[in-house]
């Protein structure tokens, strides 16, 4: 998993909702975004900038993230992210620190590899999910997961069940499809005149 850089500065929580919710409010007016760290010691509330986040959220890659907070380095990953529900502008991160021992749950990419018998067929490979949940610790994880379709016929699928990864657990349901290759038209005119 690729490391990413981001800096991040500690801010003082209000004592009412009415006063926290102006404070939030002015600084997301100052171009930066409330951010809250878990899973260490203490939970930490702190700020990031617009512009420092940008390539963290806006790509289909995951990364280990090392986050300096008024100089304390920490290891974490991305956990939850809020957008406004009109504008998608940024409203909040949630942050989680891992370590080598402690094992996470993450979202990672899926990525169809080879050329499916199927669709040497006539059929259509589609990709039903495009991120597996999966556990483990935050060095084994990979950047994408690659699932091998060569022998995939026509009108069959790839379940969470079949696929397995050393080092890796998966958490989704085990007969959830991952990938299929569904008949065409084309396909069902060829079938029928075989």
């Amino acid at each position: 998993m690729k490391t990413f850089q981001l800096e991040g500065k500690k801010r003082e929580i209000a004592a009412t909702p009415a006063d926290q919710k102006r404070a939030l409010k002015a600084l997301r007016k100052n171009e930066e975004i409330p951010a809250v760290l878990y899973g260490g010691k203490e939970v930490i509330h702190f700020t990031v900038t617009k512009a420092a986040v940008r390539k963290l959220v806006y790509t289909p890659e995951i990364y280990a993230v090392e986050l300096t907070i008024d100089g304390e380095k920490k290891m974490v990953v991305m956990k939850d992210i809020q957008f406004h529900p009109v504008t998608d502008e940024i409203l909040h991160f949630d942050f989680l620190e891992v370590s080598a021992e402690k094992p996470i749950v993450m979202e990672v990419p899926v990525v169809l590899d080879g050329h499916a018998e199927g669709v040497k067929a006539g059929g259509k490979l589609q990709l039903q999910m495009r991120k597996l949940k999966v556990k483990a610790v935050y060095t084994e994880i990979p950047e994408k997961l690659v699932v091998n379709v060569d022998h995939l016929g026509l009108g069959k699928t790839i379940q969470v069940g079949a696929i397995h990864f050393d080092g890796l657990e998966i958490m989704n349901a085990k007969n959830a499809v991952v990938c299929a290759v569904q008949l065409t038209r084309a396909a069902r005119g060829a079938q029928a005149k075989a």
